[in-house]
């Protein structure tokens, strides 16, 4: 009998060859491709030709535009991430480390869901009585929930067809094979085909579908990157296994918005939305500390407040730049601008650079606060108590406004912090009560300013 035949598929890219190489030759990325076995043209014909279904050209203008209709998840935070609620016939994707709380929070939202819809939970991790298990354990009633535990992917297909869920949870991909391929569970051509399989199911029949995703050492998702151009929405759960918080991030949304988050709280009785997160990114001090400053950074369409920490000391002959939850390189070039522009020179000392509660900043806003916060612990000397600050920092010194500085100062307001040094563009119009902000169009300024409190 003669052996099957073979070909190498890249993980990222999904690009194929007849040989193994060390680099793709499409994407370039390193030690990527997978053997699988090729499938034979008639095969792959026959399974295709029924979706190969001819739609009417229509005009742009004729096409009705209607919104589409969301069902809450009963999670606050959850419904934020996904731009209101779950749509029908949307795919979400959602990826994360082994026990962050993926598993629960679906079972929380499809324990909710199962009082107004008929939902599906489909296991391929656990057996039927693990889950149970969890959900007793987390006060969970889910009388109504439906639970299949099987990792056969025509199996699964079936059982959608005949209990007609409204909303089903894929727990995971990874986990899950189709007899039309000879290749393993969790290989590139089985979770490309099975999630292809059921993004299909999902459009046809109008069934929201959650699929779980594994996520690699380097914290991307498992398996091929034309996973996430397949379903509607990517999410990532991020957080520290130590630390009781935990944040869902929308990296993709074809129904609303992406970059929101949502933070969650672990607790007992499982992930508790948490209403006000700036207060998990804020430091307790009685007093303000020498290189400490808070930032107003924008996550989505909620402003949040974060303090960043800078530590300066002296390196020796060779100093290092440390950051955690910024940039490491964007910090080396700011510590270049500060000695340029504002004669700050730290050539000869360690500097340490954190962002308080695990956040991840990743917008250029953060550069003022981040040089404020590293003169303050050159100084020695601590920032007033309430005090802001947020802008871009160019090559050339200049200070850039940021995205909404409104809603960021009259946020800030609200916490309470009576002192800002903003860029001169984001100065608002109209005094708010409570706030004097400094307006700033260059960094010397900026660190002048500074000297003078």
């Amino acid at each position: 009998m003669a052996s099957p035949k073979t070909h190498y598929v890249c993980s990222e890219c999904g690009a194929s060859s007849a040989k193994w190489l060390g680099r793709c030759p499409s994407c370039s990325a390193w030690n990527t491709l997978v053997e699988t076995v090729a499938e034979s043209g008639g095969a792959a014909k026959n399974r295709y030709q029924s979706l190969a279904r001819s739609q009417p050209v229509a005009t742009l203008s004729e096409i009705e535009a209607k919104d589409f209709d969301r069902t809450p998840t009963s999670l606050e935070e959850l419904d934020r991430v996904l731009g209101g609620g779950i749509v029908t016939g949307g795919v979400v994707l959602i990826g994360g480390d082994p026990g962050i709380g993926k598993s629960t929070l679906l079972l929380q939202a499809v324990d909710a869901l199962s009082r107004q819809m008929k939902v599906l939970y489909v296991t391929g991790e656990e057996s039927g009585a693990q889950v149970a298990m969890r959900s007793r354990r987390l006060g969970l009633d889910g009388s109504q929930v439906r639970v299949l535990a099987e990792i056969g992917l025509e199996k699964i297909l079936a059982t959608i067809e005949v209990e007609a869920p409204d909303f089903c949870v894929i727990d995971s991909i990874q986990t899950l094979y189709s007899e039309q391929l000879s290749s393993a569970p969790g290989s590139v051509a089985q979770v490309r085909e099975c999630a292809a399989q059921l993004t299909r199911t999902a459009k046809a029949t109008g069934c929201a579908m959650v699929l779980v995703g594994h996520v690699t050492k380097e914290g991307a998702l498992a398996g091929p990157r034309v996973l996430e151009h397949i379903v509607d929405t990517v999410l990532y759960f991020e957080g520290d296994t130590h630390s009781s918080y935990r944040l869902v991030r929308a990296i993709k949304n074809r129904f609303g918005a992406v970059n929101e988050i949502g933070v969650f709280a672990m607790t007992e009785k499982g992930l508790k939305g948490v209403t006000n997160p700036s207060a998990i990114f804020l430091s307790t001090h009685g007093e303000p500390v020498p290189g400490s400053c808070v930032l107003v950074t924008l996550e989505g369409t909620r402003p949040l407040l974060v303090e960043l920490q800078a530590l300066v000391d002296g390196g020796g002959p060779s100093p290092r730049r440390l950051s955690v939850g910024l940039d490491r390189d964007r910090l080396a070039m700011l510590l270049a601008v500060l000695h340029r522009h504002a004669g700050v020179a730290t050539m000869d000392q360690d500097v340490f650079v954190n962002a308080v509660g695990g956040v991840r900043i990743t917008e250029p806003a953060a550069d003022l606060a981040v040089l404020l916060a590293i003169q303050s612990s050159l100084r020695g000397k601590a920032l007033p108590k309430g005090f802001i600050a947020f802008g871009e920092v160019g090559l050339a010194g200049e200070v850039r406004p940021a995205p909404r500085g409104q809603e960021r100062l009259k946020e800030a307001a609200k916490l309470g912090f009576s002192v800002a040094v903003v860029p001169q563009a984001n100065a608002p119009k109209k005094p708010i009560n409570g706030l004097t902000v400094h307006a700033v169009a260059r960094i010397e300024d900026a660190i002048e300013i500074l000297r003078g409190m």
